[in-house]
């Protein structure tokens, strides 16, 4: 995984002491002697970037836990007593489903809570709260307890949403897409490692076995990010235009924001939709069922890959040349890929194209939240990167289920076509961004919320 050690580290530093500096030079302290911001910057430096590794090794941890279930959910809903495969494909659908639903509710809340209590209580309380859901999952008796607990484990859940409202919020805005960038490789890689883990983990020691051993290592992130992680709050004042803080209110550009998020819905249905058919096309290329399921995983390995690798130099070129600019970028390439995987002939074809789609991928989260990030004041960043996180899973959840209807109705490689479109829409819906909200989106970030007018 990247490590998020920038290169540019002294030279950003020297910038901002000289940019900062004026502000606190002629403001005397009590005793006399001028303030100068020398002596906490490298501190405040050194802060984020320990943030920044603990939330990436946080978000990992915590993706495995989620993804680890993927290649074992079946088995354990046959376990659970589930007899024919109709049933065994509804009932993980709807226990596969059930997190992110309950996940999509709670999102805004938990960032709303975030910006008034700190958000490092939120990642010990989504850190926890999933070390004890993961493992209560593994003592489900029957299929009734599983969906209930993977409503729960949603409600709980929120570790990478909140990291990654932490990571940019306490972020240099000129280092935000950077840091972005790094902490969705982490989740990435958590993506790959988690249904191996899960599949090996189910061979050796169960399925139920599995689901325990993965509430230990979740718990093992919560231990890290009670001790490791540090949140600099700034002082709230109780004047009336702050009162209000972490309100819908605060936020000046509300279209872009909600355009944004809009794009956010789409950009996630894009990105998953094509995953619960990726092992039925592999079997149609192939033309047998053998080895089929170690082609699926190297397959999803390579896309995952391809976005780890991509993510954070996508991001700090973002930070440079601009978000939208990489965004749309990266839609026309993602697009051109998606639309040549449903003519793909053969087996490494096919994975090529994958690979190269996860490197698309990688411009594409990181840019819209740092977009988000600038347009929101300090005071209601929780609440609206919650409300993203919200468009995301309203994506994660429809996209796999209508992607499933159209690949059973139409065939596998109809679905690629689909998820082109959809992402030849997300590019349309940049562009039209980027034209109508040109003014706000050049306007320096605010970094306190003022009553809307």
């Amino acid at each position: 995984m990247p490590t998020p050690w920038d290169p540019d580290l002294q030279q950003t530093r020297t910038i901002d002491h000289i940019l900062r500096q004026p502000r606190a030079c002629g403001h005397p302290s009590r005793h006399g002697a001028p303030m100068t911001s020398s002596t906490t910057l490298p501190e405040t430096s050194q802060i984020w970037r320990r943030n920044l590794l603990v939330c990436a090794l946080g978000s990992f941890t915590t993706i495995v836990g989620m993804t680890l279930i993927l290649p074992i959910l079946p088995l354990y809903v046959r376990d659970l007593g589930a007899s024919d495969a109709a049933a065994v494909t509804l009932w993980s659908g709807i226990a596969y489903a059930a997190t992110f639903f309950t996940a999509a509710l709670t999102a805004p809340l938990w960032g709303h809570l975030g910006d008034r209590f700190g958000r490092k209580p939120m990642l010990i309380r989504a850190s926890l709260g999933m070390a004890i859901g993961m493992s209560l999952i593994g003592l489900a008796q029957d299929i009734t307890q599983l969906v209930l607990l993977r409503l729960l484990a949603g409600l709980l859940s929120g570790y990478a949403s909140g990291s990654t409202i932490l990571v940019a919020a306490q972020t240099p805005k000129e280092r935000s897409a950077w840091a972005l960038g790094v902490l969705a490789s982490a989740i990435m890689a958590g993506n790959i490692a988690g249904p191996l883990l899960g599949g090996t983990l189910a061979q050796v020691i169960g399925v139920q076995g599995a689901f325990l051993a993965t509430g230990g290592l979740i718990f093992i992130a919560f231990l890290g990010t009670t001790i490791f992680l540090k949140e600099n709050r700034k002082p709230r004042t109780k004047t009336p235009a702050l009162k209000r803080a972490s309100s819908w209110n605060e936020v000046h550009h509300k279209l872009p924001v909600l355009a944004l998020l809009s794009l956010s819905t789409l950009l996630m249905f894009a990105t998953i939709s094509v995953e619960p058919i990726i092992t039925e096309h592999i079997r149609s290329l192939t033309g047998t069922t053998d080895n089929v399921a170690i082609y699926a995983a190297v397959v999803f390995a390579l896309t995952a890959l391809g976005t780890i690798l991509s993510g954070p130099s996508l991001g700090k070129l973002a930070d440079r040349i601009g978000h939208m600019q990489i965004l749309a970028v990266s839609l026309i390439a993602a697009t051109v890929l998606l639309a040549a995987q449903s003519f793909a002939a053969d087996l490494v074809t096919f994975a090529i194209l994958r690979f190269l789609t996860g490197i698309a991928l990688g411009g594409i989260t990181p840019t819209v939240v740092a977009t988000i990030r600038r347009l929101v004041p300090d005071t209601s960043v929780g609440l609206v990167l919650g409300y993203n996180v919200s468009a995301q899973y309203i994506g994660q959840v429809t996209g796999p289920i209508l992607a499933g209807w159209l690949g059973g109705v139409a065939g596998t490689g109809t679905v690629f076509l689909g998820t082109a479109i959809v992402t030849a829409l997300s590019l349309v819906t940049t562009i039209a961004i980027r034209r109508n909200f040109r003014q706000q989106l050049a306007e320096p970030a605010p970094s306190q919320g003022k009553l809307s007018t």
